[in-house]
């Protein structure tokens, strides 16, 4: 089943949950190995940007990356979740886009500068909430172009690992999101521009750039 206006009707999250190097050949591309456990970090609600919407270009950063990305949505209160029971705290996945400054995230080390900009992480068109998210493809273009073209099983640690793991650290709540990472094929976005996440089974997040 589809839920849609979801950032208008449902719970808005507490958190966004993201999740770094999650797949091999992206952790590469900027020159780091796989991690040996999941790293996270935080985005701020403040950040969401809903389908359509418009992602603003900060005048700090001259590098303003994409990042197509599974996104799951919690659905009940969850801490210390096996990973063989994650899906019982699961309402449902969308897309996401865990837009970088990435000249400020190599400046600052950490991410929380250039990933917390507002309209930095948007997501939708909707939840789906029948879904196996195991071997899903997922492609991201700007103007029409594949830039990104890769697969949910290509995951270093799946999405149940990834709750475990996470609510070990953080109570997760109802309507909060985690980003499971993003595949090899990250670049610049620019004034202008529409980029689009497709992940199968779900739909196609769009997005302007001002």
């Amino acid at each position: 089943m589809k839920i849609y206006r979801f950032l208008e009707d449902g719970p808005r999250p507490g958190k966004i949950v993201g999740v770094g190097r999650n797949y091999a050949e992206h952790a590469r591309e900027l020159g780091n190995e796989p991690p040996s456990e999941p790293i996270i970090f935080l985005k701020p609600p403040s950040a969401l940007l809903p389908h359509e919407g418009t992602i603003i270009r900060p005048a700090q950063s001259q590098r303003v990356d994409y990042e197509g990305e599974l996104a799951i949505v919690i659905g009940s209160r969850a801490k210390n979740i096996r990973a063989d029971r994650w899906r019982d705290v699961v309402q449902g996945f969308t897309c996401a886009n865990d837009i970088t400054a990435r000249d400020l995230q190599k400046k600052d080390v950490q991410f929380t500068r250039g990933k917390g900009f507002d309209t930095f992480c948007p997501i939708g068109p909707c939840i789906e909430t029948d879904l196996d998210p195991a071997d899903l493809a997922l492609v991201t273009r700007v103007n029409g172009d594949i830039k990104q073209n890769g697969r949910t099983s290509m995951m270093v640690f799946p999405c149940g690992v990834l709750v475990e793991f996470i609510s070990s650290v953080m109570t997760l709540e109802p309507g909060d999101l985690i980003l499971t990472g993003t595949p090899a094929g990250v670049g610049p976005l620019n004034a202008g521009d529409v980029v689009e996440v497709e992940i199968e089974g779900i739909g196609t997040l769009r997005n302007y750039v001002a």
